[in-house]
């Protein structure tokens, strides 16, 4: 889709998960350029600022990235939307710090939009958002979605109640302007 055709984000603030190492690098790459290129001001936040390394098929170092602020010096109301994306280590990483969950749920109850790809929606596990929604992810995570309370789909995206949800970078780009669509109709 090109930038003519996408919804404006003019004066949304979106917030990009790294993080410091393992994140898949097409699933942050480009969800954050997508959303820029809309017209949107992007941070990238981690746990703490620096260089973040990310990766290729999980396993491969690819390009280096600066994180911009910390998930502590954030709280909800600094962003219209979220993005987290995959990476078997790089999710991991990210569902465990507690600052970045803390984060992912507020937002949720806020009901802003939050894109998550691929095994990134570990960290909706982890922030206890899933019961009662219908969501996808690498399909590996299905059975950690069920036991979340949630019900997993196996579909390129699906959004429900401003999750927006994709299973792997093949669906870049139905995710990316899913995402934009979703945060223009909040912020518009």
């Amino acid at each position: 889709m090109s930038q003519t055709q996408q919804p404006q984000l003019d004066g949304a603030t979106v917030g990009v998960f790294i993080a410091p190492e393992g994140t898949e690098e097409v699933e942050f790459v480009e969800p954050k350029e997508t959303v820029s290129e809309a017209g949107a001001t992007v941070d990238v936040l981690g746990s703490e600022t620096g260089e973040a390394q990310a990766v290729e098929n999980d396993l491969e170092a690819a390009g280096t990235y600066e994180v911009e602020t910390t998930f502590d010096d954030v709280s909800a109301d600094d962003y219209d939307a979220l993005v987290v994306p995959g990476g078997t280590v790089g999710a991991d990483k990210l569902r465990v710090e507690e600052a970045a969950v803390d984060l992912i749920e507020s937002h949720v109850a806020d009901e802003k939009p939050i894109g998550v790809i691929c095994h990134g929606p570990w960290t909706l596990v982890e922030a206890d958002v899933v019961e009662g929604r219908t969501l996808t992810s690498y399909p590996s995570l299905q059975t950690d979605v069920r036991n979340a309370g949630g019900e997993w789909v196996d579909e390129e995206v699906v959004t429900d109640g401003g999750l927006i949800t994709s299973r792997k970078p093949d669906d870049l780009d139905a995710f990316c302007e899913t995402l934009v669509e979703e945060i223009a109709a909040i912020s518009s």
